[in-house]
């Protein structure tokens, strides 16, 4: 079985530190990705920049924070979602953003869920292993080549 790896789009060092932790507590064994601002994650996904060379699976999932450097994760998550090739790449929103905007604002562009961080550690934690549970290795993924 391939595991696809799982793109982790945040800027903030504490939050990337706790995220790795919580997947690997997890046993998690899908390969994690960090992308640390828009345009990373957006080379990530598209295969070009600094990734042009990789092979093109899409991630298992992508987590992506709200709030980010160059590209802000609205932008990625509509550049994804508007691309045919790449629109069923699950997309959780981890953010601490509880503005209701951008709840309605990622659901309409087509997120598939949006987490608030818990600002507890063990909430954090837990919400971080679950996420990767059920879009890494209970999701059925979206075929890559159709019949």
């Amino acid at each position: 079985m391939n595991l696809r790896p799982i793109l982790l789009v945040e800027d903030n060092p504490a939050d990337v530190e706790l995220t790795l932790a919580a997947l690997k507590r997890s046993q998690i064994a899908n390969e994690i990705v960090l992308a640390r601002d828009g345009v990373q994650a957006l080379d990530y996904i598209f295969c070009q920049g600094q990734y042009a060379d990789r092979e093109p699976e899409p991630p298992a999932v992508v987590l992506l924070d709200l709030k980010l450097p160059k590209v802000n994760g609205l932008e990625v998550l509509e550049r994804v979602k508007a691309h045919p090739e790449h629109r069923n790449i699950p997309m959780v929103m981890l953010t601490s953003s509880r503005e209701e905007s951008d709840v309605v604002r990622s659901y309409s562009i087509g997120v598939n869920s949006f987490v608030v961080k818990p600002v507890e550690f063990d909430q954090f934690f837990d919400a971080i292993r679950h996420l990767g549970m059920v879009w890494a290795v209970l999701n059925e993924p979206f075929p890559a080549k159709r019949p």
